[in-house]
């Protein structure tokens, strides 16, 4: 067992204007997934305490020094932030392991793409810059300029608690925008410590704020308030919807990060080894619990026996466990609620004709008797019309289904509400890039799976949003472009027709 625990139960209050504020009033108990065991007490957050911290942003944003500092020191800035995270990856770690349930090998990793993250965003301070023109006038110089949004508002969702606010927050404030932060209620802990290491590495008080809570109370005053200048939201498309109506309201711009049904495409000519490991790691991965989990498999039809013998022998071998042990590769899903509807979803799947060739039920771990585990879960035959293969069931759930051709795998790939990710493998050049063209989602694997840098933007199409987080693409949404037009000469503008001719000068 892992020395990198957290088992004292924690009372967290808001993170605004540079402090922490204790918990007043009313909380949300925060009880460990893997053991029922309270964790966390979290401050029930309300509309006046969005107001606090909207405010509390907006003088920072339009009287405070961050908006005015130069790119370098920004850059400055956001790189001890990427040192302080990293200097505390274990503390961050073992919060987000306990809170979200995942194994705390894995959260490692989370921590380590919030370094690499911050460290880009860093990085991408000194690009702000846009472009000139000398020579469509004589008498005019004009340019462009990419100018801090204002404030943002970022809510992040559950299953990545301390990495998704790093795909957000350092751009934002790379940009030289203010936040607010709004976690999900279940996993509060890592973003209110990194509002505080965040601080520490220099932000102005007032440039991070964090209001804890529920969506209707929290997440649903901050995306309609009328001094929030940009929301960015990642969590389900059902929420998005509401979020992006919200913030119409007002007209602020929204980028919008949500669901996923990705589809691991096999062709026969493919390394079907390879793929076996991609499949099982693609489904779950995070108990399933990711947006871009590989959670349907679409094989030729002359290959799905000899994958599928590869896929359930490496399935077989998936430790199901206490996320606090080494060995564990699937820890419990965030909550009982949860919990009810994947098995929900496997028991339709079983009435709608799917076969069950590996799992297909709830888990035991010996020592968390009191976990939502689910056992890690194949079904085979499972039609494209089905819940299974349409729905995102944010579990450890996977669908296979055949195809016979090219344009068949690739219908099926596109044969959902989602777009966001999904995974390509052949051997063949011409058809890696002619079906990756025929996919319709903002990323397309090929030869690979939930893969990627902080130099690629990444983001949806179709249910699944709209705009991008990390890359250039990610600090852009965090900014105005604005256009200047310098003229160095008389023009000799006039209405009237009486008016001086202009002079020659």
């Amino acid at each position: 067992m892992s020395s990198s625990t957290v088992t004292e139960a924690r009372r967290l209050g808001h993170f605004i204007d540079g402090e922490q504020h204790a918990a007043a009033g009313a909380v949300f108990e925060r009880h460990s997934p893997a053991t029922g065991e309270l964790v966390a007490a979290v401050a029930a957050g309300t509309a006046a305490d969005v107001d606090a911290a909207v405010a509390a942003a907006r003088a920072a944003f339009d009287h405070g020094p961050w908006p005015r500092t130069t790119a370098p020191e920004r850059a400055k800035v956001l790189r001890r932030f990427a040192a302080l995270i990293e200097q505390h990856g274990e503390e961050l770690a073992a919060l987000d392991s306990e809170e979200v349930g995942k194994p705390l090998r894995l959260a490692r990793g989370d921590i380590a793409g919030a370094v690499a993250n911050t460290e880009y965003a860093a990085s991408l301070a000194h690009t702000l810059h846009g472009e000139s023109w000398t020579d469509y006038d004589a008498d005019v110089v004009a340019y462009t300029l990419h100018a801090p949004a204002g404030v943002a508002a970022l809510v992040i969702p559950w299953n990545f608690p301390a990495l998704i606010v790093a795909q957000k927050l350092p751009f934002a404030l790379a940009a030289g925008c203010a936040a607010v932060v709004k976690p999900s209620e279940f996993t509060s802990s890592s973003a209110l410590r990194l509002a505080e290491l965040a601080t520490e590495a220099g932000v102005p008080a007032g440039a991070v704020n964090v209001v804890t809570g529920v969506g209707a109370d929290v997440g649903a005053p901050l995306s309609a308030h009328p001094d929030v200048d940009v929301v960015s939201f990642t969590g389900s498309t059902v929420t998005g919807r509401a979020v992006a109506e919200a913030a119409g309201r007002n007209l602020k711009r929204v980028s919008l990060e949500l669901g996923g049904k990705g589809a691991n495409v096999v062709f026969a000519d493919a390394d079907l080894d390879e793929v076996a490991d991609a499949v099982v790691f693609a489904a779950f991965f995070n108990q399933g619990e990711c947006c871009v989990a590989g959670t349907r498999l679409i094989v030729e039809r002359s290959a799905q026996d000899a994958l599928l013998e590869r896929v359930l022998e490496r399935g077989r071998r998936v430790v199901v466990g206490d996320p606090r042990e080494d060995a564990t590769d699937v820890g419990p899903l965030i909550h009982a609620g949860h919990l009810d509807k994947v098995e929900g979803y496997m028991q339709e799947a079983k009435r709608a004709g799917a076969e069950a060739l590996l799992g297909g039920g709830r888990a035991s771990v010996a020592g968390c008797e009191r976990g939502h585990f689910v056992e890690p879960t194949i079904f085979g035959g499972v039609d494209p019309a089905s819940a299974l293969f349409q729905e995102e069931v944010f579990g450890p759930v996977l669908a296979v289904t055949p195809f016979d051709d090219a344009e068949e795998a690739a219908a099926l790939a596109n044969g959902t509400a989602y777009g966001l990710a999904n995974s390509l493998w052949t051997s063949d050049v011409a058809t890696a890039h002619r079906v990756a063209k025929q996919i319709r989602s903002g990323t397309v694997w090929v030869n690979t799976t939930i893969d990627g840098t902080s130099a690629i933007a990444f983001g949806g199409t179709k249910a699944s949003g709209f705009g991008r987080e990390v890359g250039r693409e990610g600090l852009l949404e965090f900014t105005e472009l604005k256009s200047v037009q310098v003229r160095t000469a008389r023009r000799g503008l006039a209405l009237t027709q009486d008016a001086p001719a202009p002079s020659a000068a």
